[in-house]
């Protein structure tokens, strides 16, 4: 059995491509220039010194502006490709930002300015201006393996010291006892009714629905509509269980390896819709059924942590994955304490469940210490109730929840015998399960099986990607054209050279910004952008 799902491949391909084409537009000083200067109109408390990029994520780009003073603001734009909600994440990130700013110690960006495409400098793209904030590293960089390289994935440095990983921990532990604190009515994402009211009043949007779209071949027309929230926990967990049925019956390639993986694959998912119709996900917090419901960020790790020179909190961001969520959400122990996701641990599951239960004890100490010296009532603390979750199980049941690729493994390993009994063979188990499916499952199972095995006979991009994203799709077909053609040529040249008498002179002139894919270096874009702009 696969640790995780694979992504659709040919989606990912596609969505790179345009994410990648469109990010080169910013080399071209007939669009920095105009961004730096509408930077500058929405805010400008001196001179100018330098901009240039800040960075590039997953989903957006950032550039920046530093100024005499010494301080700094940044604009942000998804791109194209990657971000499959742009104006709807961005919107929900500028609301939530607001909230915590305004009733928790949290220190986050100020935003100063934010808007839709059409807003923007020559249209392109949702924005956000934003306070840059100083730091000195992330809280990554301190708890990762020493020299771990930028394209590999980080892990937590197995030698670090013990009060150093506490003292580390206990910031973060402080972050998440302050989200704990405000309540909500109903799941979903926030917006401002007035000065002094926050309701819920649209879905909630997780990284695993863009990510559904971008990379899973999934239809938006299967996602809640927008203005949907949720009531209940048990309606929500019911909500993602058909998610997780409909991700299988659409990613059109990758999916499955075999008939009976397809088998597999829906029983685990058919066996969870069971468990939330039967209440039995959240039966330990069904008094919480109702609410109330707790702030819920998606991305929250620490990669997103900046801290001064003496390791403390300065800011925390990228905050756009950001959602009212079920309580068993907020008392789930952080699966970041080991930086790395279960699905992704080199040693397996198991390892990383070793691993994560010693260091468990270290982060829940650091939360205790955060909770005593906030003197938080009994009721309200987190450690004995993440502790509880993680003993439990419901741990598993979470991050099943939230992690669509990682729900078979997880499934299987983790939840699987704890309801419906002990097996012998977690490979077979599927087998013995059975019997628990309706003879209409059964009669899908077998619909889905055949549409799953043709499929396997060719691979074609079935993907419904934003209007943002496909408005992209032809400058990225043109460019790509454009680079075979160039690399034709190129080829075309260098055989024709092979002829020619060789001379220690001869020398091929390579342009450096188009020979390098485009995220590996954010020094020389930086500095490339700053000399255009200047």
């Amino acid at each position: 059995m696969q640790p995780r799902m694979p992504y659709d491949d040919v989606a990912w391909e596609k969505s790179e491509e345009i994410a990648d084409t469109w990010i080169l537009q910013f080399f071209d000083h007939d669009v920095a220039r105009p961004v730096g200067n509408f930077l500058l109109k929405h805010h400008r408390p001196d001179d100018p010194v330098r901009f240039a990029i800040l960075g590039k994520g997953a989903f957006n780009i950032a550039l920046w502006m530093s100024y005499k003073s010494g301080t700094a603001a940044a604009i942000r734009f998804p791109q194209p490709g990657a971000a499959m909600f742009p104006e709807e994440k961005l919107r929900n990130e500028v609301a939530i930002m607001r909230y915590i700013r305004d009733t928790t110690s949290i220190p986050v960006p100020l935003v100063l300015h934010w808007g839709p495409k059409e807003d923007s400098p020559l249209e392109i793209g949702p924005f956000i201006i934003m306070e840059y904030i100083e730091y000195d590293t992330s809280m990554y960089d301190l708890l990762n393996f020493p020299e771990c390289p930028v394209e590999e994935r980080g892990r937590l440095n197995p030698n670090i010291e013990e009060d150093t990983l506490k003292a580390l921990y206990g910031e973060l532990a402080g972050v998440l006892l302050q989200l704990s604190k405000p309540s909500f009515s109903r799941i979903g994402s926030p917006s401002q009714v007035d000065d002094l009211t926050w309701e819920v009043t649209s879905r909630p949007l997780s990284i695993n629905s863009n990510e559904l779209i971008r990379l899973g071949s999934f239809p938006q027309s299967e996602l809640p509509s927008y203005e949907t929230t949720f009531a209940t926990a048990s309606s929500y967990f019911e909500a993602i269980a058909e998610i997780h049925i409909a991700h299988l019956t659409h990613q059109r390639n990758d999916a499955v390896e075999s008939a009976d993986d397809c088998r597999r694959k829906f029983v685990a998912r058919c066996l969870f819709r069971k468990l939330a119709r039967e209440r039995k996900l959240t039966q330990r917090w069904i008094a919480f059924d109702k609410g109330p419901f707790k702030i819920w960020c998606d991305d929250l790790r620490p990669t997103n942590v900046l801290l001064n020179k003496d390791h403390k909190i300065t800011g925390v961001v990228d905050w756009e994955f950001t959602y009212t969520a079920p309580i068993e959400f907020t008392y789930a122990p952080p699966w970041w304490l080991l930086i790395e996701k279960p699905e992704y641990w080199p040693q397996g599951l198991d390892d990383w469940t070793d691993v994560f239960d010693r260091r468990l004890q270290t982060f829940l100490q650091a939360m205790m210490d955060c909770e005593n010296a906030a003197f938080v009532k009994e009721e309200e603390r987190l450690s004995g109730l993440m502790r509880e979750s993680w003993e439990s199980g419901d741990f598993w049941i979470v991050y099943a929840a939230k992690r669509g690729n990682a729900f078979d493994s997880i499934y299987w390993n983790k939840i699987d015998q704890r309801f419906f009994g002990q097996t012998e063979n977690v490979e077979e188990a599927w087998r013995e399960r059975l019997d628990l499916l309706s003879d209409e499952e059964k009669d899908e199972m077998e619909e889905l099986v055949t549409k799953k095995v043709k499929e396997m006979e060719s691979r074609v991009l079935a993907w419904d990607p934003d209007e943002y994203t496909l408005s992209h799709i032809d400058i990225a077909k043109t460019h790509a054209a454009k680079e075979a053609k160039k690399a034709e040529e190129e080829r075309e040249q260098e055989e024709g050279k092979e002829d020619e008498p060789k001379s220690k002179d001869n020398k091929v002139e390579v342009d450096a910004i188009d020979a390098r894919p485009i995220d590996t270096d954010v020094e020389q874009m930086a500095g490339k952008l700053a000399e255009l702009a200047a």
